[in-house]
């Protein structure tokens, strides 16, 4: 980590100005070059194939450090590491391990994950990539888009469905990898995209059209998609490692304005509505802190994830909500300066956006975290979800501190909008639950009482829209009888 750090701040702060290179996109290529001497990719790579050993703590601490620069590198460290460096080690052919792995130690080597399609994005499932075996292999054909590092990385994992002929494809999905130095298995980049914010990375439409040997295949240790899950939710508990080094940027960077910025008699943390706000992005901190070292237990190759969809989905949305608002905060308390692309705090927003949308948008995994409680609840023929969480294993500890806001019964018919609700609930229950647990460890108790106090906030906000009846509704044809110059007044001037 002390070399990382040194070359990130050789990179982004000696020889070139973070700030500058965001403007334009993608980074040149020396700088490239400094940061991957340091071997980042190293910690995601298990010791037998030259590596650190894929230990998560050390994978969510490069990512943090990362992140704490710039967001768009630690994504780009993100997507190595959790969608095709841990997959390979875990699923791939041994062969496959000792010819590709060890060069990402060594190089500059990059490797990334197709999933998305132009007509399926988390319909994933539907996918209508398909392969077919060939004498030699698997010949696959598809297209894929919004994948980070289109045109970039050098290997990638393809996912497809079996060709069962006749127009039919299997239910199941496989993994194949690619290598685009070989003719035969480079993927033609059609566009690229011209994306809002991570102007590092590039995102394109890909055209899928290889051949690749057989051993490529991954193989899984019962079905693909379990397999998928299992990437997926690994990938999702590595999220509060970007989030970590960010959100401590926002606070950093907030806590130095409102020290420095003098208005009247005394600077910005005089006003009681600052102090709140940053109270905001620091209760982001530390619940992000408890992610990561409950992420650091769990989430190691040698588990499987495949059904730990709802600690892995808590972790993705509710850190990815909290460096969107940690973001809004710092530009809101760093006034005009703030909205530039050139500050941190305005790339900030653009760049933390779509972390809210990308590997299942938020409003999709909180529905499935409250689908999935409910279900727990039904079995086990329990309809009070203070009386559920007292039980549950995850939040046996966090539960009594909003008893208050958590008796009520979430009913059997549940409007999907209020399923959100229900699910942001249950994410910050859990997440409080592994504040709790470092806390129990050593964690500062200011910190943790001050995420106490605001998770009442919220989860008292979220709890009462159960208690309200009624909704609004979308009106289609809303133009009819509803143009404001019809019912303004035509006369000049009044007396």
């Amino acid at each position: 980590m002390s070399r990382v750090k040194s070359a990130l701040k050789k990179a982004f702060h000696e020889q070139h100005d973070i700030n500058e290179l965001s403007l334009v996109r993608g980074l040149p290529p020396e700088v490239w070059k400094v940061i991957m001497q340091a071997s980042p990719l190293s910690v995601a790579i298990p010791q037998e194939f030259g590596g650190r050993g894929a230990v998560v703590k050390e994978c969510l601490s490069l990512l943090s450090a990362a992140s704490y620069e710039s967001l768009p590198l630690s994504l780009t460290f993100g997507i190595n590491i959790a969608l095709f460096l841990e997959p390979v080690a875990k699923y791939g052919d041994t062969s496959l391990k000792e010819k590709v792995l060890p060069t990402f130690t060594i190089g500059h080597h990059m490797g990334g994950l197709m999933i998305t399609e132009p007509e399926f994005g988390s319909d994933a499932l539907n996918m209508k990539t398909v392969y077919r075996i060939t004498e030699d292999g698997y010949s696959i054909k598809g297209h894929k888009h919004w994948q980070g590092l289109t045109g970039q990385a050098n290997y990638w994992l393809v996912a497809a469905r079996k060709d069962l002929g006749n127009g039919e494809l299997a239910r199941d999905v496989d993994f194949f990898m690619t290598d685009n130095s070989i003719r035969q298995q480079h993927i033609e980049v059609e566009s690229i995209y011209s994306n809002l914010g991570l102007y590092m990375i590039p995102y394109g439409l890909n055209k899928i059209d290889v051949e690749v040997p057989g051993n490529h295949k991954l193989q899984p240790e019962s079905t693909g998609i379990k397999m998928m899950l299992d990437i997926l939710h690994r990938s999702r508990m590595q999220f509060p490692g970007m989030g970590m080094g960010f959100i401590k940027r926002m606070l950093d960077e907030a806590l130095f304005h409102c020290t420095n910025r003098v208005v009247g008699a005394g600077n910005l943390l005089m006003l009681d509505s600052v102090q709140f706000q940053l109270s905001r992005i620091q209760t982001a901190y530390t619940l992000c802190s408890g992610m990561c070292a409950r992420s650091s237990e769990i989430s190691g190759i040698a588990n499987n994830l495949a059904m730990e969809g709802l600690e892995a989905n808590s972790m993705k949305a509710l850190v990815t909500d909290l460096m969107q608002e940690s973001a809004q905060l710092c530009l809101q308390v760093s006034g005009a300066n703030g909205y530039r692309i050139s500050h941190i705090a305005g790339r900030g927003i653009v760049d933390s956006r779509p972390f809210q949308i990308f590997e299942g948008s938020n409003e999709m995994l909180y529905t499935q975290i409250a689908e999935m409680v409910l279900k727990q609840m039904k079995r086990q023929k329990e309809t009070n979800l203070y009386t559920f969480f007292s039980g549950f294993d995850r939040t046996q500890q966090s539960a009594p501190r909003f008893k208050e806001y958590l008796g009520f019964e979430p009913g059997a018919i549940i409007p999907q909008r209020k399923l959100v609700d229900l699910g942001k609930i249950v994410a910050r229950v859990i997440c409080v639950e592994y504040v709790l647990e470092v806390a129990g460890k050593g964690f500062r108790k200011d910190l943790v009482e001050s995420c106490l106090f605001n998770m009442k906030m919220d989860i008292a906000h979220l709890a009462s829209n159960f208690s309200l009846n009624g909704r609004a509704d979308l009106i289609a044809e809303y133009e009819a009888k509803s143009d404001w110059t019809d019912f303004a007044s035509d006369t000049a001037f009044h007396k």
